[in-house]
């Protein structure tokens, strides 16, 4: 398997593959592609169908070389570069069914597509230590606001409105958390500003590994599209969804009990289509994110009642 260096964090929970090769996109990636020429693989599953993507599956000199009939639209000549070209595209499927699919000239059929981590122990052993040093004694609720791309973000004010309602609940703590960039933190920041309930906040203090398991271990996960929100999905942890530019057809969680909320609609989403528009975040409501977290909240703690 090969993989861009932004993914390497979550390689230990990555189980059952032999060899992973890891792209950098600088001068170190000469000695991947020695090692890539020099394997003489039989079969190439391309899911990225870049330029880089491309050049690695020519240098394995597979007899197989698969991918989407899209790369005819991208470049005919990068095309030849493949001896099948599957009649799936992503943008009428899940991504998971998406790249299932481009195996099946690989004789892999009827796979689970479900989403699996098999955390390593440091992983829990780094959540359980954050755990202690900030004193998380009761059930917690994760609140990640962060997303690489700015028009994913919501509103820090109303990020601080959750916080608040969260935290007339006195037997949960509150944790905050977001990756490292600088776009991440200054959003952080805003939220933070505005808030006066006490929440913990380990926003850029976790790698990804530690992250899915303080996830996996939370009462409760509101994020946006971004990776917390498949973390939960592979840790089955119960989570609100915020959507706005990108489609939930083709990145919604279908594992963890999960509520998908887009526009202005005041019930979660229920029905999704490929064609959908795009929606700008600021027309997700307060009371409707407050309402999906109740909702979550109330069915995890009758569960664990009965």
């Amino acid at each position: 398997m090969i993989v861009s260096s932004e993914c390497a964090e979550l390689l230990p929970a990555i189980s059952n593959v032999d060899r992973i090769l890891i792209a950098r996109r600088n001068l170190r990636d000469l000695a991947l592609f020695l090692s890539v020429a020099a394997s003489r693989f039989d079969y190439c599953a391309d899911f990225t169908r870049n330029d880089r993507s491309a050049f690695l599956a020519l240098l394995s000199g597979a007899r197989g070389r698969v991918t989407s009939y899209r790369v005819c639209e991208q470049s005919k000549m990068r095309a030849r570069i493949y001896t099948d070209l599957l009649g799936v595209r992503v943008r009428d499927m899940h991504t998971i069914d998406y790249n299932l699919a481009l195996l099946q000239p690989l004789g892999v059929r009827a796979a689970s597509s479900a989403p699996h981590l098999d955390l390593p122990p440091s992983a829990y052993e780094e959540a359980g230590a954050l755990r202690r040093e900030w004193k998380m004694t009761s059930p917690y609720v994760i609140l990640h606001p962060g997303a690489t791309r700015r028009e994913k973000l919501w509103e820090p004010g109303r990020w601080a409105e959750l916080i608040e309602q969260l935290g007339r609940n006195d037997g949960l703590d509150l944790v905050l958390t977001s990756g490292p960039s600088p776009d991440e933190q200054a959003h952080i920041a805003a939220i933070k500003s505005k808030v006066h309930q006490q929440i913990i906040d380990l926003s850029g203090k976790t790698d990804l590994l530690t992250l899915a398991a303080l996830i996996g271990q939370a009462r409760l996960l509101v994020t946006v599209d971004s990776a917390p929100m498949h973390l939960a999905a592979a840790t089955r942890t119960p989570q609100v969804v915020l959507f706005g530019p990108t489609n939930p057809f083709h990145w919604r969680p279908r594992e963890s009990p999960a509520l998908i909320l887009q526009g202005k609609s005041a019930t979660p989403v229920t029905e999704f289509s490929p064609t959908l528009p795009r929606f700008a975040m600021s027309q997700i409501s307060t009371e409707t994110v407050i309402s999906a977290m109740d909702s979550l909240l109330s069915l995890r703690a009758a569960a664990q009642t009965s």
